[in-house]
């Protein structure tokens, strides 16, 4: 059956630097335009850790090298990334869906994310941004006030505040784009950061998880499934030790309990659970903005690999999360 779906890409599907992200983005490319060739609706959300960490550092560089540039905040370099990866990624969309024939358009929407200024998240940054670093080079920028945490045992990382999303500004454009038969690029990086101030929307220091934002877009444009990937293929309960198991489905029930016993490691697997959670169990929440309707009763949520995605709606792999 033809679904609307909402994919949330993870690092390994970029790479880490601008030549390893042209070669990934060409593997993406392939594994999204089968989806397509099945006849979905597709959005593409997707992740930009090392991404925006480069533009910081470009920036901060420049700046202290001379000071007629500026450091520019985090909102702002989002928005950055949010083109140079769209730029990519609906190239090497167009090229494989060229050479099958298949005339689809695809574009990169700029997307803006509120969230609530408020939230708690602002005094506790934990979101990791930028390449991996040893600890001593941690150490420098813990010394120089910039937070960083050792992120689920892969290095050290500068983080900032990952507040949760409440609204997706250009949501009623994407779903128009979706009307009109083509494939929106958005809320890259999870988004630009917003909060309304003095009548109009205005940046915020913060980095959203595009999985989060991900299935906030695939509640307000009433998705049916949201798909989202990384580097393994299902979720596993006790991982990493003898008694290991991956698990084929996760009811939301089972999903709770389970992150009540901390299976899920919090830099890398317990977001995308929580997320998951989030979107399959939107319509019984008494604060949703979607309309409660029958088929929000069959939301379902798949977390796997890139390259077995088709295989995933299909029902053959992967974890999905269900009511």
């Amino acid at each position: 059956m033809k679904k609307r779906i909402v994919i949330a890409l993870g690092g390994n599907a970029l790479g880490e630097n601008l030549k390893e992200q042209m070669t990934a983005a060409q593997g993406t490319a392939k594994a999204i335009v089968d989806l397509v060739e099945g006849g979905h609706e597709i959005v593409i959300v997707h992740g930009n850790g090392p991404q925006v960490g480069m533009i910081e550092t470009a920036f901060e560089t420049a700046a202290r090298a001379d000071p007629h540039f500026p450091i520019l905040p985090m909102s702002v370099c989002v928005a950055l990334s949010q083109g140079y990866i769209g730029y990519d990624l609906q190239n090497t969309l167009r090229r494989e869906l060229d050479f099958r024939r298949i005339s689809t358009p695809v574009a990169t929407i700029v997307t803006q994310v509120e969230v609530d200024p408020a939230d708690p998240a602002f005094l506790n940054p934990t979101k990791p941004i930028g390449g991996f670093m040893t600890g001593a080079q941690a150490e420098v920028l813990r010394f120089r006030g910039i937070p960083v945490m050792e992120d689920a045992g892969r290095g050290w990382r500068q983080v900032v505040a990952s507040p949760r999303p409440v609204n997706i500004i250009e949501a009623e454009t994407i779903k128009a784009m979706l009307s009109a038969g083509q494939i929106p690029i958005a809320a890259g990086g999870g988004g630009i950061p917003v909060a309304m101030q003095d009548g109009q929307y205005r940046g915020k220091s913060a980095v959203i998880d595009k999985d989060f934002s991900a299935a906030k877009l695939a509640e307000l444009i009433g998705a049916d499934m949201l798909i989202i990937l990384t580097a393994v293929e299902k979720v596993a309960i006790n991982f990493g030790k003898p008694d290991q198991k991956w698990l084929d489905t996760l009811t939301v029930e089972e999903a709770n309990r389970y992150m009540a016993e901390n299976q899920f490691a919090k830099g890398s697997m317990l977001p995308k659970v929580q997320a998951a959670v989030s979107f399959v169990g939107a319509a019984e929440k008494p604060d949703t903005q979607a309309k409660i309707r029958e088929a929000d009763f069959s939301r379902t949520a798949l977390i796997t690999l890139l390259q077995k995605a088709k295989d995933g709606i299909e029902g053959k792999t992967g974890t999905i999360i269900t009511r």
